[in-house]
């Protein structure tokens, strides 16, 4: 069994979460989260930051690490066991460019409940659900109920 490692990024701007559509050679294979591999000599946060720059064209802000996920598949008769590293993350912008070599057609911000039934996969469910209520608790503490404005440097 081989190990692989990645990091990814839950990225909010204004309440609504970035996923990506991947579609190779006219097959759907789902929305998902962004992430990707950990080059040499990166830590988990650069890999996490390039992957969301380069899968979706965005510089996004890491606000706090929110844990891992795990899950095995096979690859050329050899099984991979693969972790992913995630990060809440915040944007200012909704525009966004899908890395087309990469096979995604379409990258966009929905809301919650959306996003919730659009991801392909239970776990990046989970980790988006983690996100959100780290998301959330940031405005909690700020005793901030009204409609959420993603905070500006110093702020």
């Amino acid at each position: 069994m081989s190990e692989a490692v990645s990091c990814g990024g839950v990225v909010i701007n204004r309440g609504k979460v970035l996923l990506l559509y991947k579609n190779q050679n006219g097959k759907y294979l789902g929305w998902v989260l962004p992430k990707g591999s950990v080059e040499e000599g990166e830590s988990f946060k650069q890999t996490a930051l390039r992957e969301v720059k380069e899968e979706t064209g965005i510089t996004a802000k890491i606000v706090k690490y929110i844990g891992k996920t795990q899950y095995n598949f096979r690859v050329s008769g050899d099984m991979v066991n693969k972790t992913v590293h995630w990060y809440l993350m915040l944007s200012n912008t909704f525009v966004s460019k899908p890395q087309a070599e990469e096979f995604f057609s379409d990258a966009g911000f929905y809301k919650r409940h959306e996003a919730f039934h659009l991801l392909k996969f239970h776990d990046e469910r989970q980790i988006m659900n983690r996100a959100y209520n780290e998301y959330d608790g940031i405005w909690a503490a700020r005793g901030y109920s009204g409609p959420r404005r993603e905070p500006q440097k110093g702020g």
